[in-house]
Order: C-alpha cells, then sequence, then structure tokens
C-alpha cells in the first residue's frame, strides 16, 4: 500500500486505512448501450473493460479484497441471445485475462453455481483459479451465476445433512459454523457494497454476508465507472462512524 502519511506545517496527516473488503453490483450495461443505440452486447463489453478499471483502482487503494457481482442467478432467464453474449464474454476474459491478473499478484475465485455453466466454462474457471492461486496482492471475487438465497439454502442444507449424519449438534449451530457451509467461507465480509446506476437495493447479493456493511448509490450506469468515482467512494465510507449495532457515548 502507498504511503499516505504527509507532514504539513509540524502536523502529520494519515490517511484512513481503506476499507479491507469492497463488493460492487455492476448495474447499467444495458442502459448505457441503449442510450447509444447499441446492442445489449455492448454494453456488456464496455461494461467489462470497467471491471478491469475497477480491479485496478482496487489495488492502488491497498483494497484487499474485491468482489464483483458479474452474473447472478436470475440472469439465466434473460433472452437466450443475451445469455449467450454473456456467458462468450466471460469466456473471452477467462481465456485473455488471466495471465495478466496472475502477474499483477491477483487471485481470482468464483463463486456461485458454476455447474450451471457447461463443462468448457468450468474448466476455464478451474484454470484461472489454479493459475492464480498464489498471488496475494489482491483477492478478486467473480460472482457468476450467484444468489444469496440459493447459498443460505446450501448451507442450511449442509448443515442440516452434519446433523442427520450426528457430526453436529443442532445446539452447536452458531454463526461461525454457517459461515464456513457459504462460498465465501475464509474471506472477511465486506465493508462496502457499491451498486451503480441509481438503483438501490442488493438483488440478491450476498445477503448473509452484507450484515453490517456500508452502502453507496451511485447514479453513473457502470460501463462509465472509473478509478475518480472508486476512489470516492472510498472517501465516503471513510467519513463514516461504524458501530455494528451498538452505541457509543
Amino acid at each position: 500500500m502507498p504511503d499516505t502519511t504527509h507532514a504539513l506545517g509540524g502536523v502529520t496527516n494519515i490517511a484512513p486505512p481503506p476499507p479491507v473488503h469492497v463488493a460492487i453490483i455492476m448495474d447499467g450495461n444495458r442502459r448505457w448501450a441503449q442510450a447509444r443505440g447499441q446492442p445489449v452486447a455492448f454494453g456488456h463489453k464496455a461494461g467489462a473493460d470497467a471491471a478491469r478499471r475497477a480491479i485496478e483502482a482496487a489495488g492502488h487503494a491497498g483494497v484487499r479484497w474485491l468482489t464483483l457481482f458479474a452474473f447472478s442467478s436470475e440472469n439465466w432467464q434473460r433472452p437466450s441471445d443475451e445469455v449467450q453474449e454473456l456467458t462468450t464474454l466471460l469466456r473471452f476474459y477467462l481465456n485473455h485475462e488471466v495471465k495478466s491478473l496472475a502477474r499483477e499478484g491477483v487471485r481470482l475465485r468464483v463463486i456461485g453455481d458454476r455447474m450451471r455453466f457447461g463443462e468448457d466454462m468450468r474448466r476455464l474457471i478451474d484454470r484461472a483459479e489454479e493459475a492464480t492461486a498464489h498471488n496475494t496482492a489482491l483477492n478478486l471475487n467473480v460472482a457468476l451465476s450467484y444468489g444469496a438465497r440459493a447459498e443460505i439454502m446450501a448451507a442450511a442444507r449442509a448443515l442440516a445433512a452434519s446433523v442427520a449424519r450426528g457430526e453436529i449438534a443442532p445446539e452447536a449451530i452458531d454463526e461461525a459454523a454457517f459461515t464456513r457451509n457459504l462460498t465465501t467461507a475464509g474471506m472477511p465480509d465486506p465493508d462496502l457494497i457499491i451498486r451503480t446506476s441509481g438503483e438501490q437495493r442488493l438483488s440478491n447479493f450476498l445477503l448473509w454476508q452484507a450484515a453490517f456493511a456500508e452502502f453507496i448509490f451511485l447514479p453513473v450506469l457502470w460501463p462509465d465507472f472509473d478509478a475518480a468515482q472508486f476512489q470516492a467512494a472510498l472517501h465516503s465510507f471513510a467519513s463514516r462512524e461504524r458501530r455494528y449495532g451498538a452505541r457509543f457515548p
């Protein structure tokens, strides 16, 4: 992380640390394309470029974890041609971006129901995760075919099966045990969740993990998101007092 300590007039001014984990709901690709008279695929391509800018901005800011909501479980209900365009774009970036991520020290992990993708896509995801597994500069989670309700139900079923096998007593199930059965096991909860396009909802994203997250809703459409907007969101986060439900005098 760059040195953010500056001396002025004998006073040492230390910038507050960035959030450890930033999650982004990348919204607005379709509207961005339509406003330009372009097909939806044009917006998704521009959105992928914005994702690259967000990854670079997070790394420069010293953020340790970045989660990008790229493809929700509900997105499978979109028109088949749009789903095909999205999966083709995902396949392209898995083929072409992994080397860059590896060079930059980024560790890539995919959360979500990858079994809904074809075998070739699952192979690309596995290969990308393996190629970046030892990187430590930035932990990048990409949510693909992800839905928080399905994730929570899967965790509940896994714990129920453990109880049925006699591996754990029902009264021993606590928040820590439940968290260990989520797809985000071992990851810190997000400190800050950003959503673009002016919408103000979670859309089935990280419902359990977002319990104490701060939220920032931006009017900008995702393809126009840049490093300056990312930094402004971090500044807004730094100005907030986080109480985690407690009350301080």
